[in-house]
């Protein structure tokens, strides 16, 4: 878009690029996948704009966070709502 503004997802809110996720490769991989999900879910619900990474323990802004801000960044959002 010419403005500078970009197009969301449609699956922002549940679905976090992959290529900024942890690689799943076995059981506790997905363990931690989910417990990801579950915190990014839990700060949509409750209005947070981040939500503290399990692994690193740095804080990652939630998709609607990111969204709010009208366009992407380039930054490497795990969350990023733009489609890219």
């Amino acid at each position: 878009m010419s403005d500078g503004s970009c197009e969301l997802r449609r699956d922002h809110l549940s679905q976090p690029l992959a290529s900024r996720m942890p690689q799943i490769k076995g059981r506790n991989d997905e363990r931690l996948h989910k417990i990801i999900m579950d915190a990014h879910a839990a700060s949509l619900v409750s209005g947070d704009p981040v939500y503290v990474d399990p692994l690193t323990m740095r804080s990652v802004m939630t998709a609607a966070f990111l969204a709010s801000r009208g366009q992407c960044c380039t930054s490497g959002c795990r969350h990023c709502p733009f489609e890219q």
